[in-house]
């Protein structure tokens, strides 16, 4: 219990906030005591499931955490909560409507209480750059995990010490990545074609550019708590941005209500904050030598469901989830079974 309110005391507040003000919402909303309480299952609904379906993004985000200083931590707990709840369940949506819709923002804003279908429906037709941006960014997070000259950990026996070898050329993330997604384009519709290479494109160039950061600042000797902090805080905030991606466009299926789902998303991105660093506090990681394995290959197939998804293949957010829990639950299974083995 102890450990509890030390990693989860932000979330459950903040969740019982959020909680409160969906049932607020609905009442004000629906002028009714039971449409508050359907936005309040709404919202529970919506936190449970982003919670459990991102316990991947959990593992792998802890991997960096590790490198970082209490102070990062927090940071990346408390102010990240902001650009992530505010910035990706919020005005990222807004800003991809106002942009491809050339409304004012003004009523691009009252359109998501006014006329909330077109609004998603303007959101839903973006997907395809969507999926080629958070797609190809994920690819690379998985490439440059497992196509590693200097990894020598291998839970897959017969796969992942060829891919590491392979990995002794430098670029080869790059190769893989751009391969994978020229492959997804020959086989797109010609009138999205052009606009999923341009997003992929772009994904992998923020990739390389933040990644590259981090490395730069290590190459300084910067401490860990100071300017390199912030290079490994930016990688993490695109990392999560590519996370929910797919997770705010799939919400859109149980409400179309934007602040519904920003509230919902919320409480689980809160959550998924918290369960990485009790991860991170409790040597999880250490202690499981394969869960991030298991975690990588989660995001291998979180990326290709993504891609999939841009060809019009509608995969439910539950079953791209429930690939990760199994692919984790797998990996921790092996670690167990070789803890076991040592003693």
């Amino acid at each position: 219990m102890r450990s509890y309110f030390k990693h989860f005391t932000g979330s459950t507040v903040f969740a019982l906030l959020a909680l409160g003000t969906a049932f607020a919402l609905g009442v004000n909303m629906g002028g009714s005591w039971a449409a508050g309480v359907a936005f309040f299952f709404t919202a529970l609904m919506l936190g449970v499931l982003e919670t459990s379906l991102s316990f991947d993004n959990a593992v792998v985000n802890a991997r960096i955490l590790i490198t970082m200083t209490p102070f990062w931590r927090k940071m990346y707990l408390y102010f990240g909560m902001v650009i992530s709840v505010f910035g990706m369940r919020i005005f990222f949506p807004l800003a991809i409507v106002w942009t491809v819709s050339s409304l004012p923002f003004g009523e691009v804003l009252s359109m998501t209480w006014q006329n909330p279908r077109h609004f998603q429906d303007i959101l839903v037709e973006q997907h395809v750059m969507i999926a080629g941006f958070g797609g190809a960014f994920l690819w690379m997070v998985f490439s440059k995990f497992f196509f590693d000259k200097e990894k020598d950990v291998h839970w897959i026996p017969f796969l992942e010490p060829v891919m590491s070898r392979i990995g002794r050329m430098d670029s080869f993330p790059v190769v893989v990545t751009m391969a994978v997604t020229y492959g997804f384009y020959t086989v797109l519709p010609v009138l999205h074609r052009v606009d999923f290479l341009i997003a992929a494109v772009f994904g992998i160039i923020l990739y390389l550019l933040v990644a590259g950061l981090g490395s730069v600042m290590r190459a300084e000797k910067a401490a860990v708590g100071g300017i390199a902090g912030i290079g490994s805080f930016l990688f993490l905030e695109v990392q999560d941005a590519s996370f929910s991606f797919d997770g705010v466009i799939g919400a859109f299926a149980i409400t179309n209500n934007l602040f519904l789902i920003a509230l919902g998303l919320g409480i689980g991105a809160f959550f998924v904050r918290s369960m990485t660093l009790k991860l991170v506090d409790d040597g999880t990681l250490g202690a499981f030598r394969y869960l991030e394995h298991g975690a990588f290959w989660a995001i291998g197939a979180l990326a290709t469901i993504m891609y999939l998804g841009a060809l019009g293949v509608e995969i439910p957010e539950v079953v791209s989830g429930s690939v990760g829990l199994v692919l984790i639950g797998l990996s921790f299974g092996a670690s167990v079974l070789h803890n076991r083995r040592q003693r």
